[in-house]
């Protein structure tokens, strides 16, 4: 027979929890015990003495290892902590997995900012703070050179490209994969945490959308409006969907960040889409291919500058979502196809995208003495072996 094993904890720190990720207890309760036979109660978790397993099942919810528990000292709901804090309504209904998401991120921002002073690393903003007055579309032109990189086709090169220039400008991005034996996935593209910080959730199906979610929350970050959302440009196609001001500035700054001046101004010298011109089709195609923006995103910013009439939108992103249907259609077919024919190819998860400076602020505290090679070979995902060969990369 065993023998149950109990741990004294700091119960308040579970309350605690709860008012940041803003969950009742009902609802923490049903993710906690979700597939137990024997569902434990609030009353066995909020105890000085918990059973360990009841512990365990707590900190899969919160995910901030065991020790946490035990710290006698109650963490206060200060607004510096968490974005949960200084908010109480974002552009969307975050799940779980996305408060899981923002609470990994905000330690892990955390973390960066207090090693790079304590290594004498300098990360002052570089990058004025934008007013919500001000013209998005000039504002984008006048950054262009500053936080884009030089254009490629291959839009992940691309992406790590602009990365890494807003890294030169002090901004960290940060990217994660939900893989998908993930139990928890965010239900969010990307986010922007004061003061310094990006969040992007990789997009397997469309590099042109992490890219243009990159450049609205770069519109964020200019307007220092914090906020964790789904961006998807076609919200601003729907005639009866509010969006807000701040929602608007962002995705018009990110439309006119990638489509750049030359382009903006081919198009500008249109006034009408329509049949006459073949809706513009082949331009459009080809200023997607020079610029990385998605079709469906141009030609939403067309019909919001009352250059195609809504009718003809519809019908365009109808044939737009058909022909990627089919084409997913096919990839399956084809998967199965090879699994018949005993071909199964079993790649390794992705491996999210890490800014050189990450890279650098973290080489730069191991040399310091201010983190240790543990600590260092997490972060970086690489084994003790590889430090030398990596940091010198």
């Amino acid at each position: 027979m065993s023998t149950v094993e109990f741990v004294s904890i700091n119960k308040e720190r579970i309350k605690y929890l709860l008012s940041l990720y803003k969950m009742t207890v009902d609802e923490f309760m049903c993710v906690a015990t979700e597939g137990l036979k024997k569902p434990f109660t609030w009353e066995d978790v909020y105890r000085d003495r918990i059973p360990l397993n009841v512990l365990k099942r707590v900190d899969r919810v919160f995910q901030k290892g065991l020790f946490y528990y035990a710290d006698p000292a109650t963490p206060e709901k200060r607004k510096s902590v968490s974005v949960f804090f200084r908010k109480t309504t974002f552009g969307t209904e975050l799940n779980l997995g996305s408060r899981q998401r923002v609470r990994e991120f905000e330690d892990l921002k955390t973390r960066l900012n207090t090693i790079s002073k304590l290594s004498d690393v300098t990360l002052k903003r570089k990058l004025p703070i934008t007013k919500l007055s001000a013209n998005p579309r000039e504002v984008a032109f006048s950054l262009r050179e500053q936080v884009l990189p030089a254009f490629t086709d291959n839009k992940r090169d691309f992406l790590k490209n602009f990365i890494n220039k807003l890294g030169d400008q002090n901004v960290f991005v940060f990217e994660f994969v939900d893989v998908k034996n993930k139990k928890e996935k965010a239900n969010v593209d990307g986010f922007y945490l004061s003061p310094n910080a990006i969040v992007l959730r990789r997009m397997q199906e469309s590099f042109s959308r992490e890219i243009f979610t990159l450049a609205h929350e770069l519109g964020h970050y200019l307007l220092n409006q914090e906020e964790i959302e789904e961006v998807d440009v076609t919200k601003l196609s729907h005639q009866d969907v509010p969006i807000s001001a701040v929602e608007k500035w962002c995705n018009t700054f990110a439309y006119f960040l990638l489509l750049g001046k030359e382009k903006a101004e081919l198009l500008d010298k249109i006034t009408m889409f329509n049949a006459q011109n073949d809706y513009g089709h082949e331009l459009v195609k080809q200023i997607s291919k020079e610029t990385n923006l998605s079709r469906l995103a141009i030609f939403t910013n067309l019909l919001i500058q009352n250059k195609l009439s809504y009718t003809s939108y519809l019908n365009i992103k109808e044939e737009m979502e058909e022909k990627w249907q089919q084409r997913l259609q096919r990839e399956a077919i084809q998967k199965e196809q090879d699994k018949a024919n005993g071909i199964e190819v079993q790649g390794r998860n992705p491996q999210p995208i890490r800014a050189e400076i990450i890279k650098d602020v973290f080489s730069v505290a191991l040399s310091s003495g201010v983190i240790g090679e543990q600590e260092y070979c997490k972060v970086m995902n690489i084994k003790p072996t590889e430090i030398n060969e990596f940091r010198y990369q």
